[in-house]
């Protein structure tokens, strides 16, 4: 299982902070998946989960409190942080 974590507007617009999901299958060519198989995985949650977590949009994510790329590779009891942009003032 991996926990996911929808930090800030993410959080409020699809109505969850946190979520266990199970560990994605790996693309056919890779040993393990990655970031990218389990956005494909919550884009299947509908619409909301598509368009708010969609590839290239204004969200960074983190994969055991580090800063990763949607290649990096997941491990069960990983968690993944997904964070919108933050301003400050």
């Amino acid at each position: 299982m991996l926990t996911v974590l929808l930090l800030a507007s993410l959080r409020e617009r699809l109505g969850c902070a946190r979520l266990e999901v199970p560990l994605p299958s790996p693309a056919p060519d890779a040993q393990a998946p990655t970031v990218r198989e389990l956005l494909a995985d919550l884009h299947t949650r509908g619409n909301d989960w598509a368009e708010a977590l969609a590839e290239g949009g204004p969200w960074r994510v983190a994969v055991n409190q580090r800063f990763a790329r949607l290649d990096q590779a997941v491990a069960d009891g990983d968690e993944i942080a997904f964070l919108p942009p933050v301003t400050g003032g």
